[in-house]
């Protein structure tokens, strides 16, 4: 595709883009944005009124300077200045008025788009989240929404403003001479044609800047995560050389695209003299020569219209200006917007589920009625459409994969043929080398990622047909990778259930073991804890995580490499509360350690997304297969 077809494509996405942000702001604000609009374009207009009077009162004084009548000009002179300064003082009240107004709109706009794109984005898959960096994501919040910022706060006004000023000074030219006016718009073409090479060149490189910006950020963040990585194998040099490379990256697009921004105004101040010099010359060229005026209002050409004319220009040549020294905010705000909305774009986990998990009361009888406390009790509500009847069946923990297959990436499974049965209340591990689809299991389970083939029972009911929030709410996990959010410990541990008592989170705490360190921190379960817990040992993270998981008192439990980061001795205090809080539950486990697995109802031994043995410690222990050479050394599980 050429140049020239690209150009009208471009403009025309921009336009769609900043049309969805002015359909967005309405929504927000749509009584509010109206008025400041009007108070731009009356301030706007009021502007331009100057050039009629003065031309009036110039024509007046002309008449003076003839008759010497005073008298007669002071009744046409005094009361025309009085309408002046009174429109003066309306348009500083609606200047006052609007930038009021729009200080809150703008700032409003932001705040409800920021909050918009948040809960959009808590509703998004964790594939979205896997594909992604995040110090890209969070550019969105920060540079992407300022340029929206600098657009609706400052770009906007400006460029309605400009052109209603533009419009009407334009009018008002007409109105006096068709050929002053066309000696001006022969210069507004000049400027026109500067801001499309050079705007547009500028233009190009703040859409490049604003991307780099992301990839930046992205960069530093992914950095600053593993930094102890980055010491411990002395890449602190390679590290610097790849962010040079993404910073020079940055600067050469922010060098183009300012150096290209820095020279438009200044050209465009030196076209507006020469224009106001070429306005001059020829008024002067009509006086002299006595031209015969084309005018919409009929007047004789005179020092009355070359005056107020001049005026005009500069007021009418800096007005377009000030619209081509927006094009880059516009720009800019157009490539934040296109990524603010690709995320606002992005399509929700889409949940068909109708059964929904419920507190319930067993009463005597064995009935089980619904009831808002928490009873430690739990049911599905499964409605019935055929015959509008509703079913509570007990949740049990039963959950059943049946020749389940998954691919992460279509063509490449990463699963095949999964069968596993967990009755309620068995302890099922998995054992096998890094990348055998272990993990990939349990994120099935949780329908972070759907199923390609199969099924997936849950007590009986298709996991499809459970709401998404109940099901996760009914699956406690405790991952290898822990996260601690900022707050104290005790808020924390309620993490796994907000509506949890503090004596709950304390039995949660003492179950596994982790109250011994909590009351020997300085403030024991009041301890503030910022950046991931980063005043903790790995060890006690994994604790409060294993804690949390025991506040939310679930009936199925994932123990994703739980206690890998926890020290054998630490591992003995854990296991007896883990054995407490595994006692009557669902439990799968995922463990390198096979010393703590050998207690599970049955182990599944996989490979390259296959089980390939299945039987409990001591049958695979018979079977002498592939499990038994792993136990007794004879291969590593990598």
């Amino acid at each position: 595709m050429s140049q020239n077809a690209k150009g009208p494509k471009k403009a025309k996405g921009t336009l769609k883009l900043l049309g969805r942000v002015l359909r967005y702001l309405f929504r927000f604000y749509p009584v509010m944005t109206p008025l400041v609009m009007l108070c731009i374009l009356f301030s706007a207009v009021v502007s331009a009124i100057p050039a009629v009077f003065m031309q009036q009162v110039l024509e007046e004084v002309s008449l003076f300077m003839e008759t010497g009548d005073w008298t007669a000009a002071k009744d046409v002179i005094l009361p025309k200045t009085f309408l002046l300064a009174s429109f003066y003082i309306l348009s500083i009240l609606s200047n006052v008025t609007y930038t009021q107004m729009a200080a809150v709109v703008t700032q409003g706009f932001l705040h409800k788009l920021r909050v918009k794109m948040f809960t959009g984005m808590e509703d998004l898959p964790i594939s979205y989240f896997d594909q992604r960096r995040h110090g890209d994501i969070m550019s969105l919040y920060t540079n992407d929404v300022d340029a929206l910022r600098q657009l609706i706060g400052n770009a906007l006004p400006t460029i309605l403003s400009a052109i209603t000023v533009s419009l009407t000074v334009f009018i008002v030219m007409l109105y006096f001479s068709v050929w002053m006016t066309l000696v001006v718009v022969v210069g507004v073409i000049g400027v026109l044609v500067v801001t499309k090479v050079v705007g547009g060149r500028s233009a190009r490189f703040f859409i490049r800047q604003q991307k780099s910006i992301g990839k930046a950020e992205g960069f530093v963040q992914e950095m600053m995560n593993g930094q102890k990585v980055i010491k411990v194998f002395c890449h602190e040099e390679k590290s610097e050389a790849d962010y040079e490379k993404v910073n020079d990256e940055l600067y050469q697009d922010s060098y183009q695209a300012n150096r290209f921004a820095n020279m438009l105004m200044p050209i465009l101040g030196n076209i507006r003299n020469i224009l106001y010099v070429f306005v001059a010359f020829f008024g002067g060229l009509f006086l002299v020569t006595n031209a015969e005026n084309a005018s919409l209002s009929g007047l004789a050409f005179g020092i009355d219209i070359v005056v107020p004319f001049l005026n005009m220009t500069q007021q009418f040549t800096g007005n377009i200006s000030q619209v081509s020294g927006q094009i880059n905010s516009i720009v800019m705000a157009a490539a934040g917007a296109a990524r603010i909305f690709s995320l606002l774009d992005e399509q929700p986990e889409t949940d068909d589920g109708y059964v929904k998990l419920v507190n319930v009361r067993k009463e005597a009888d064995g009935t089980l009625v619904e009831c808002e406390e928490h009873t430690g009790n739990w049911a599905w509500k499964h409605p019935h459409s055929a015959d509008g009847t509703i079913t509570y069946e007990e949740l049990r923990g039963d959950v059943r994969l049946t020749d389940v297959d998954f691919s992460y990436v279509p063509g490449k499974p990463v699963l095949r043929d999964i069968t596993v049965y967990a009755k309620p209340g068995q302890k099922v591990a998995f054992v096998g080398a890094t990348g055998a689809g272990k993990t990939t299991i349990t994120n099935l389970i949780n329908r972070f990622y759907d199923i390609e083939d199969g099924k997936i029972r849950y007590d009986g009911i298709n996991i499809n047909k459970i709401k998404r929030d109940d099901l996760r709410r009914s699956i406690g996990i405790v991952l290898q990778d822990t996260n601690l959010f900022t707050g104290t410990v005790l808020e924390n541990i309620r993490y796994g259930r907000l509506e949890a008592t503090d004596e709950e989170c304390y039995a949660a705490a003492r179950l596994t073991g982790a109250e011994d360190f909590i009351l020997r921190l300085p403030d024991g379960y009041a301890t503030q804890l910022t950046g991931n817990g980063a005043n903790l040992s790995q060890g006690q993270r994994q604790l409060l995580a294993i804690s949390r998981a025991a506040v939310a008192d679930p009936p199925v439990l994932i123990m994703d490499e739980a206690t890998s980061s926890i020290d054998t001795r630490t591992e003995i205090i854990v296991s007896r509360g883990m054995d407490s809080l595994m006692e009557g539950r669902t439990v799968f486990v995922i463990a390198h350690r096979l010393s703590t697995v050998q207690n599970a109802d049955v182990i599944m031994v996989m490979d390259h997304g296959q089980i390939i043995e299945r039987g409990t410690h001591d049958d695979l222990i018979a079977q002498h297969g592939v499990y038994y050479q792993l136990y007794t050394g004879a291969f590593e599980l990598e």
